[in-house]
């Protein structure tokens, strides 16, 4: 068993699989899962795990080389807003619809328990090298 980093076995795997430009969608409960990419449902119940708490642990395993969001999260979910600018400052912004349609290339779907809207975020992997 690893001793530290991601310990579910489904995240860890996928994660190891991620290559250059792959995009790995980090979304709440409420996100439509599109068709496709592979799914890691780590929701427990409403709010568990957080969106907070999973990029955090994501963050720490992948190179991140781009982010998008969904604009509406500026005023919908200002701590969201918050965390994803501060985590990205280059974070690029689209429409809530416009997340959906580019979600559908992912590679990976990470769903998290969070209940606060649009608290999604699309990452494009980058290469530690």
């Amino acid at each position: 068993m690893k001793r530290a980093g991601i310990l579910n076995r489904h995240l860890s795997g996928a994660l190891a699989e991620l290559g250059h430009g792959d995009g790995v969608l980090v979304c709440d409960a409420g996100m439509p899962i599109p068709d496709g990419p592979r799914v890691v449902d780590l929701a427990f119940r409403a709010g568990v795990p957080s969106f907070a708490e999973v990029l955090d642990g994501l963050l720490a395993e992948l190179v991140v080389e781009g982010a998008t969001a969904a604009k509406e999260v500026r005023e919908a979910n200002p701590a969201a807003a918050a965390l994803l600018h501060g985590e990205f400052p280059a974070l690029r912004l689209v429409t809530h619809e416009r997340l959906k349609e580019l979600s559908a290339g992912a590679r990976l779907v990470v769903r998290t328990g969070e209940a606060q809207p649009y608290a999604n975020v699309l990452l494009r992997c980058g290469v530690f090298f």
